[in-house]
């Protein structure tokens, strides 16, 4: 069975985001002062065939390890949907 599945990959609270902080300052100038702070990421969508849900997870969870995100500066959500 093919699954949708769609990682969200965004920097680690804690660490410095200055892709962030420029779309936020841009934000400002355009008058948009009651937004008080930007992430940026990314949002990976695979098409993966597998058995169930739970191993088309798993598949994206050991890709998102792999490849698609730094675990040293990011942290990944994964949704899977049919």
């Amino acid at each position: 069975m093919n699954y949708n599945v769609h990682i969200d990959v965004m920097p680690l609270k804690d660490l410095l985001d200055p892709q962030g902080k420029a779309v936020l300052g841009g934000l400002g100038n355009l008058g948009m002062k009651s937004i008080e702070d930007v992430r940026i990421g990314k949002h990976i969508m695979l098409q993966v065939e597998a058995g169930s849900p739970e191993e088309a997870k798993s598949i994206a969870e050991e890709a998102s390890k792999k490849l698609l995100a730094n675990p040293v500066m990011e942290y990944f959500e994964i949704h899977v949907q049919r």
